[in-house]
């Protein structure tokens, strides 16, 4: 939009029918050092261009499970929660993992995108976050056999089917993921094509709410993931067996999505590079991995979203500051010529900067921004620089409020 040439007109943010204020650059672009001093820009706050579409900063907002809705129905919570990191300079906000079919969903009060009445509700959020400058993606998620479970908070965290909401789970082979979790249905080979078409259609729905990025979710021990396993894949027709079979469901999904997700639509897939089953000799392996993300970057997945584990009540996981990194680093070296990003207890800026050092491409930050919307503004104050506020917060930054007691605020 172009601005106005009088100073004194405040220019609307285009694409929404209220008035707000066009941000311009984006909060959390970088700006300058506080002292002044020239040095480099941190790599946390370069731009980073992928096919086309350019995110001023590389910290993105993991997607985070809010349990908070009724018949996959997102609300006001989402509005409020996605849009205050938007507002507050993250480049990219994903929302949860969203059921692309109502047993899809981790529980019953989980997200979803399996009708169309779920367009306008996501429409919004996503209007919202174009009208501050900053980009939105949504994950399209099959729980598989550990879906029917309950919000974490709640006693016993499982539902079986007919029961407080449960619902009957499917998966590539009739297995528990754990005792206390719902026996699965195997599904028929007709039924894996109607969930292909599930994630096809769900992605349309996500192209007409006006997403930027769209994530599926192959990860944690969800339906995709479970179909790579060999722990949880012990089907005998093409679906498994091989390693060449039980990447047919994603790479059908993939091919599926593709058909109907314009240019300008990010396609990422989030993976468990490993079942952590290293000690058991078994499982999804790093090598695994690789040999998959080759053949979805031939497919057209333009990001990797790295996470590990989920799929196995045996696995081994030591939770240190980003300990899915290592595995990050391992694909990155194997495909350099594809996006990688990485999650997994990424909060303090060493811990940032030491992932993005081994050229990993942008970060997902979780907790901390649950815990503070302003998790951007923190950053740029520990790493000593300058970015963009939102105009009604920081009145172009001429005035930046401090975030520590021990800033000294000096009104310029």
């Amino acid at each position: 939009m172009t601005r106005t040439e009088n100073p004194n007109v405040i220019d609307a943010a285009p694409g929404v029918e209220y008035f707000t204020p066009l941000q311009d650059p984006p909060a959390g672009t970088f700006l300058g050092t506080l002292n002044g001093t020239k040095k480099e820009v941190p790599r946390a706050f370069q731009p980073l261009t992928i096919r086309g579409q350019t995110f001023q900063n590389r910290i993105w907002v993991s997607p985070m499970c809010q349990y908070s809705y009724r018949d996959g129905f997102i609300n006001d919570w989402t509005l409020v929660q996605i849009g205050s990191y938007a507002t507050r300079g993250a480049s990219l906000s994903m929302i949860e993992a969203s059921g692309v079919a109502p047993e899809g969903r981790i529980s019953p009060n989980c997200a979803g995108i399996w009708k169309d009445e779920h367009v306008p509700g996501l429409k919004r959020v996503a209007d919202f976050v174009h009208s501050q400058g900053q980009r939105i993606g949504i994950q399209l998620a099959h729980a598989g056999r550990k879906g029917s479970t309950t919000a974490p908070w709640t006693p016993d965290n499982y539902a079986q089917p007919g029961e407080e909401g449960g619902y009957q789970t499917v998966a590539p082979s009739p297995l528990k993921y754990a005792e206390n979790f719902a026996d699965p249905k195997e599904l028929t080979k007709d039924e894996i094509s109607e969930k292909v078409e599930q994630f096809k259609q769900a992605a349309i729905r996500a192209v007409k709410a006006g997403i930027d990025v769209i994530e599926i979710h192959g990860a944690h021990g969800y339906l995709v993931n479970e179909f790579l396993s060999p722990i949880s894949n012990q089907r005998t027709d093409e679906y498994g067996g091989s390693f060449e079979n039980r990447i047919r469901f994603v790479t059908e999904i993939v091919k599926a999505v593709k058909t109907v997700v314009p240019e300008h639509v990010l396609l990422f897939i989030r993976i468990s590079a490993t079942d952590r089953l290293d000690h058991l000799n078994k499982g999804f392996t790093v090598k695994d991995s690789i040999k998959l993300l080759k053949v979805l970057k031939g497919l057209g997945i333009d990001v990797v979203d790295v996470s590990s584990g989920g799929n196995s009540p045996e696995e081994k996981i030591k939770h240190v500051r980003g300990f899915h990194g290592p595995f990050a680093y391992e694909i990155k070296e194997a495909i350099p010529d594809l996006a990688v990003g990485t999650v997994g207890a990424i909060h303090s800026p060493k811990t940032i900067a030491d992932v993005l050092g081994h050229g990993i491409d942008a970060v997902f930050v979780a907790r901390p921004f649950l815990q503070n919307p302003s998790f951007i503004f923190e950053l740029a104050h520990k790493l000593g620089i300058k970015v963009q506020w939102p105009i009604q917060m920081g009145y172009t930054n001429k005035h930046p409020l401090p975030l520590d007691d021990e800033a000294e605020y000096i009104n310029e």
